[in-house]
């Protein structure tokens, strides 16, 4: 093979390929889960380290607590939120909830647009169109009555 040469490309067809972007797509946000999760792991290990072995912030305890435990509490509050964005919300509001969501939407605004179609040909009827039969003369165009 040359350093140049095409790859031939597979056909996939927009239902499968929809599959499969859906199917990366959740492994991202799996997978950046497990990361906040391995951040969050190292960082409580470091805030501890921090107040206990090296004495940073020994002073600071509110509520009689020292000052890693309230952090770490609230890295935890957004590692939840986090967690149930993924395994919760992204489980049953994924692409499908939302195309559904969409169709409903547009059957109502053309449900809507045609009643109010309804409404305007009731107030405001078309005027009755002639036939083009009869507005032609009676007698064929001859020598004596052509209008050219």
């Amino acid at each position: 093979m040359g350093l140049f040469t095409k790859k031939k490309e597979t056909a996939i067809d927009p239902e499968q390929r929809e599959l499969i972007e859906n199917a990366q797509a959740r492994v991202r946000q799996k997978k950046n889960l497990y990361r906040h999760f391995v951040v969050f792991l190292a960082g409580a290990i470091l805030l501890i380290v921090l107040n206990l072995a090296l004495g940073i912030g020994e002073e600071f305890k509110p509520f009689e607590k020292p000052w890693f435990v309230w952090a770490i509490l609230i890295w935890i509050f957004f590692f939840l939120v986090h967690l149930i964005n993924v395994f919760l919300l992204g489980s049953f509001m994924n692409k499908k909830w939302e195309k559904e969501q969409v169709d409903k939407l547009v059957q109502k605004q053309k449900a809507k647009i045609a009643q109010i179609q309804q409404q305007i040909d009731a107030q405001n009827p078309l005027p009755e169109k002639k036939s083009p039969l009869l507005t032609y003369p009676e007698k064929p165009f001859t020598d004596q009555n052509s209008p050219l």
